[in-house]
Parts: C-alpha cells; structure tokens; sequence
C-alpha cells in the first residue's frame, strides 16, 4: 500500500498538527493578552456578545503554522504545496484584515474592495497556475450521476475562482460565535479525507488530516466560552484549505451539500440585505443566520451542535453522491 494511505501515515500527520497546537495555544494565547490583540465586537451584532471583547484573536496563527508544518513534513509534492501556499495566502490576507482591525483600531479592517482585490488576484494566481503545470483538468463531477462534466476552459477558470472567493468568504461569515468556524470546518474536512483516501488522491488525504488535526486541537481553546478566536487570520485559511480540497477532486458543486451551512450563512445575508432594501424589512431578526437563532433563545452550544451534526449527516448524503468515483 502506498504510504499516503497507511495507518502511520495517517495517524502521524494528524496527530503532529494537533498536537503542536495544543503545546503552542496555552503559550500563545497570554502572548496575545499582553499584546493586546483582543477582538473588538461589533455594536451592531448581539448586546451579550460584548463581554467577549477583549478575547485574544488572530488565534488562527498557530494552526496554520501546524498544517504547514505536518503537511510539508510528511507530504511536500508540488500540487500539496500549491494546495498550501494557496490556503495559507487566504490566511496572510486574513492576517492583514486583523492587523487593521487590533493594531490600528479601524474595526471593519481592510476596505471591501481591497479585500476582494486581494481575494481575487490569488484565486487567479491558483487557478491560472495550477492549469499551467497540467495540475487540473478542468472538469467537475456533477453530484448523484457518477460523470464529471468536461468544462472549458474559458468557463471553468472564471467558474473556479467564482467558487474559490464564494467559500472562502462564506467560511468567513460563519464565524460568529465560539466553535462554529471550527466545528463545521472539521466535519467538512472529514468529509475530504475519507473521500480522498476511498479515491486514493494522495495530495488531499494528508493536507486534510493536517488541517483536522489543527482544527481539533483549536477548538480545545475555541469552544465555548471561547480562550482564544481565530480571526480572519484562521477563517480565510480555512476558507482557501477547504475550497482547494474541493477543487483538487473536482468536486466545485459538493460545497453546496457538505458546506450547506456555509451557504446558508452567507444567503442569510444576502436575503437580510435584499429584503431590508427593497422592503424595508427584514426577514431574519439578525444575519448571518447563526445570530437570528441566538436572538430566537437558542444557546451557543446548541448551535454549533446543531449545525455539526447538519453537517455530518449532509457530508453522508456528498459522500453517497460521488459513491461511483470510490475506489474500494
């Protein structure tokens, strides 16, 4: 068996990136503190979540330094590395967004157009790159009817950085309470890794244990009460670890099952917005949709609960809908 597929293998990559995270956290997060890199809430998000002002942020900085290290260690052929500097790009860009929003004390961060511009141009920099050394194929499996559909070119590079900005800012979104960002991530992540490993994609498998691995031992410190957030700094990261994942195995339109949270926090938002202006009312009590439950009663942890376990059993349903791509 190939060595990307054997139980040390799997068991190392995971277990280094978590447990670098768990040794790094508890030094970190009184860094931060002293610092002074705590999180600025939002006036206009809910009035209890102002006592978490002040709550180390930019957390994100130590898994993404696990993933880099566990995936470079056990893993460094040239799609992985793309695959890497790619998320990790998302993260610096994230890194920038928090930099403004702690140390110059501007809250909304980067300017929405600078961030998309920077968003953008490292979305193309992936796509156009990784079509030039022959590392895409420029198709995508069509969930439920076992083909994948042959896209031109001209239409699958737009298409994809389409996907690539839509994710990576839906992840983003979605993290707006403790452990949301982080729960989802990890099961969506799972998601990958099994499917990677039943289709023997040696550059998704080991990434994706990285990034489990990385996760999990954050949410130790990110799960409620939250020690420590991971920021932009962590969400655009993940955001970028995700959609290349998906990308890689041609799998553009399984975001729609498996990150059906996603999705559903960022229409949320658009529904609020549309409606509101051209109603002048809004249809959730709060956006993005995670905030209108905590306004309805429902408790964090019930949350984050819910929406994981919304997510597990949608990543059944993604991985029953690409069963005919499985290599057994």
């Amino acid at each position: 068996m190939d060595r990307a597929f054997s139980l040390p293998y799997m068991s190392l990559t995971f277990l280094l990136a978590f447990s670098i995270v768990v040794l790094v956290c508890p030094v970190m997060i009184p860094v931060l503190h002293k610092l002074k890199f705590g999180q600025e809430i939002r006036e206009e998000g809910p009035k209890w979540h102002q006592k978490k002002s002040g709550t180390p942020t930019m957390g994100g900085i130590v898994f993404i330094g696990a993933v880099i290290i566990a995936t470079v260690m056990y893993w460094n052929n040239l799609k992985v590395l793309i695959m890497l500097f790619t998320a990790v790009g998302f993260g610096v860009i994230g890194f920038i967004d928090d930099y403004i929003k702690v140390i110059k004390k501007r809250n909304l961060g980067l300017k929405a157009g600078e961030k998309f511009f920077l968003q953008a141009a490292l979305a193309i920099v992936y796509v156009v790159l990784s079509d030039m050394l022959g590392l895409m194929d420029c198709s995508v499996i069509i969930p439920f009817t076992h083909t994948a559909f042959a896209v031109p070119g001209y239409i699958y590079i737009p298409f994809t950085v389409f996907v690539i900005l839509a994710v990576v800012n839906s992840v983003n979104l979605t993290d707006g309470i403790d452990g949301l960002a982080t729960s989802v991530t990890i099961m969506v992540t799972v998601f990958f890794a099994c499917v990677a490993w039943l289709m023997k994609n040696a550059e998704v498998f080991p990434f994706a244990l990285a990034v489990i691995g990385g996760c999990m031992g954050f949410l130790l410190f990110n799960k409620h009460p939250a020690k420590v957030f991971m920021g932009d700094t962590g969400s655009l990261f993940l955001g970028g670890a995700v959609v290349v994942m998906a990308i890689n195995m041609k799998m553009h339109l399984l975001i729609l099952i498996v990150g059906f949270v996603y999705l559903a926090e960022t229409l949320s938002v658009i529904i609020q917005v549309a409606s509101f202006k051209l109603t002048g009312k809004r249809v959730f009590k709060m956006s993005p949709i995670h905030h209108h439950f905590e306004m309805i009663g429902w408790s964090e942890k019930k949350i984050v609960t819910v929406f994981t376990v919304t997510t597990i059993l949608l990543g059944i349903l993604a991985t029953y809908s690409v069963w005919g791509f499985v290599s057994l």
